[in-house]
């Protein structure tokens, strides 16, 4: 595990665009990359559009979501798919040809239609307070899994509605890819910023390997790159 500490949110957002842009210039052949939507990649997505767009050399990257909450009626794509569009797709230009959508129908072939497609370069990753990554919240997958779906009680349905603007459309399931799917990807790389990532941010780098931090098990990865701005560092000890 290698950890990058840079001094606040637009570094961050820059060295993870950089770090994105390098895996792109990896290979001449298909480049697969799994991206996050969420709140923690806006700034880089910014970046990188303003770095991939009307740019026809990287018409070999495709992009893939790994995890998907769709809508209880299905009038329209799922939220992390439709946040990807809006944040990345669009802006940039990509083509749906490059675009792999992962959905509720289609999580069972997953895995296989990815590893046909010669396995992930890199995933981008994200991390909860709660130390959840993709949909593997504490509880919902255990380390042995691969893309699966997770059915939702009530507690997570409620945790979840905010995405919709009708709460009538908040779904009986979420797809995701699990902890087996993730660690089969070439390079994981996950960013954090702010204070309010601090406190898990000091557990995952620091504490053991448990499924109550599901992205503890990312550490035993051969290839895990960690992005961190200073405050969400703040509470690493020095000699870390």
């Amino acid at each position: 595990m290698k950890v990058i500490v840079v001094k606040d949110y637009d570094e961050l957002s820059k060295v993870a665009a950089q770090m994105l842009i390098g895996e792109m210039f990896q290979r001449h052949e298909r480049v697969n990359l799994a991206i996050t939507a969420g709140t923690t990649p806006i700034g880089m997505y910014e970046k990188l559009v303003a770095e991939v767009k009307d740019k026809d050399y990287f018409d070999n990257v495709h992009y893939y979501n790994f995890d998907e909450i769709p809508y209880k009626s299905g009038i329209r794509e799922g939220v992390t798919i439709g946040d990807l569009r809006t944040l990345y797709f669009t802006p940039a230009g990509i083509s749906e040809e490059q675009i792999h959508i992962l959905d509720g129908e289609n999580y069972e072939k997953q895995d296989e239609r990815i590893a046909d497609a010669g396995g992930l370069d890199a995933i981008l990753l994200g991390i909860g307070s709660d130390g959840h990554y993709c949909g593997n919240l504490p509880g919902t997958t255990t380390f042995t899994d691969f893309t699966t779906k997770v059915d939702c009680d009530e507690a997570m349905k409620e945790r979840i509605a905010p995405h919709f603007e009708d709460p009538a459309e908040t779904p009986d399931f979420y797809v995701t890819m699990g902890p087996r799917s993730v660690m089969a990807a070439r390079h994981l790389i996950l960013f954090a910023s702010g204070i309010k990532k601090a406190k898990i941010m000091k557990a995952f780098v620091e504490g053991a390997i448990t499924d109550e931090i599901p992205a503890s098990i990312l550490k035993m990865h051969p290839h895990l790159t960690v992005i961190l701005d200073e405050e969400a560092a703040s509470l690493l000890g020095k000699e870390k």
